[in-house]
């Protein structure tokens, strides 16, 4: 499996080439005449989806999450596959409920099955945005009967985002570049995490490539990001052994803005790949992170 694959499988598959093109889509259930009553066995195959439902008060109707899930300790992990899921043996555990992300592999057709079976299928898509994230927060509220602690959690959050970045806020003149992996995959504005940096102000140096990629995640070149010389580097391969060290050894990128004045920045694993309620903790590492940085208040 490839670098850029590996990361995929991490970030339920969102560089995936197959799983751009459906984050447009927006999320849908389709409720069948069997769900009569809460679901009392989920099974979650979207490590977003799993931190949502143990946040929500939703864990004690989950039944088994799958091997990607490895938030929070006490959530029933198994093997089954979030990336390749398999109707037989998601069937075998008898759910009522199953959350499957639409990036998977043959997800229609895993859906299909599972409906075929009288299984309930929540059809989750990468939401583009903080406002996507939060309406998958209200649909498995409803759906698993915990819509006031949802409103709660949606709430706290929103609170605790908008004063992060009333405290910090720092001007377009900051240029970052977020770093998918070591070909040079990045995000765009337009992507979830790329909204996330511009809530901060910050001007992404991988904007200007935007076109070189329908959903929001081109390609660089390793010309193109010194050209752009960014201040800051967010590094989200830290764990293939990706740093500061390994990006300055890197032909011509010894005299990076970010490598000489040590704004190579290595992200929390997961964290910022996912869009559950941690998304406040990676709120909170971008603004102390780069708080002391030029243009910050």
């Amino acid at each position: 499996m490839s670098r850029i694959k590996s990361h995929a499988r991490k970030w339920a598959a969102v560089e995936s080439v197959c799983a751009l093109a459906l984050l447009a889509l927006p999320l849908t259930f389709a409720p069948t005449p069997a769900q009569a009553a809460t679901p009392q066995r989920i099974i979650s195959l979207s490590p977003s989806a799993t931190e949502i439902l143990f946040a929500i008060g939703a864990g004690r109707q989950v039944i088994a999450v799958d091997d990607d899930s490895d938030y929070p300790a006490n959530a029933p992990h198994s093997s089954l596959s979030s990336f390749t899921p398999n109707v037989e043996a998601i069937a075998a555990l008898q759910p009522d409920l199953v959350v499957l992300q639409s990036s998977a592999t043959k997800a229609a057709a895993v859906e299909s099955g599972l409906k075929k079976l009288k299984i309930n299928v929540y059809l989750e898509n990468t939401p583009n945005d903080i406002t996507g994230a939060y309406a998958e927060y209200t649909d498995l509220g409803a759906l698993t009967g915990h819509p006031s602690r949802t409103k709660v959690l949606i709430a706290t959050m929103k609170s605790q985002i908008g004063s992060i970045l009333s405290r910090v806020k720092h001007s377009t003149s900051l240029s970052i570049y977020h770093e998918l992996d070591n070909t040079l995959y990045t995000a765009t504005s337009n992507t979830f995490i790329g909204r996330v940096y511009k809530d901060f102000g910050f001007t992404n140096i991988a904007d200007a490539a935007d076109t070189a990629d329908s959903g929001g995640y081109p390609q660089l070149t390793s010309e193109y990001v010194v050209a752009a010389n960014p201040s800051v580097i967010f590094l989200d391969d830290g764990a293939y052994g990706e740093s500061a060290a390994s990006v300055a050894a890197r032909p011509g990128w010894s005299g990076l803005s970010a490598v000489t004045n040590k704004h190579v920045i290595v992200l929390p694993q997961d964290i910022a790949d996912r869009w559950g309620p941690r998304l406040v903790d990676l709120y909170k590492f971008i603004a102390s992170s780069t708080a002391n940085l030029a243009g910050s208040k």
